[in-house]
């Protein structure tokens, strides 16, 4: 027996809203630690190339601004 013909005689609402539900609860700990898991990355991921592009910013205004006062010294 397959799993349609295991769900064909079943009522609409065990398979469209029960056995989703049933997923849920029983995974759902391990759905939510892997999106949390995700959303981590993606804001490590975003925070890290702020800060490098915050120190590129820094580098280039600063050796800029030291090239161009050299001859006043």
């Amino acid at each position: 027996m397959d799993a349609k013909g295991t769900l064909s005689g079943l009522p609409w609402w065990i398979k469209w809203i029960a056995i989703p539900v049933i997923a849920l609860v029983v995974f759902g700990g391990l759905i939510a630690s892997v999106v949390g898991f995700l959303i981590g990355v993606l804001f490590k991921i975003l925070l890290f190339v702020a800060l490098v592009g915050g120190v590129i910013y820094l580098v280039r205004r600063f050796t800029s601004a030291s090239s161009s006062s050299r001859g006043d010294w």
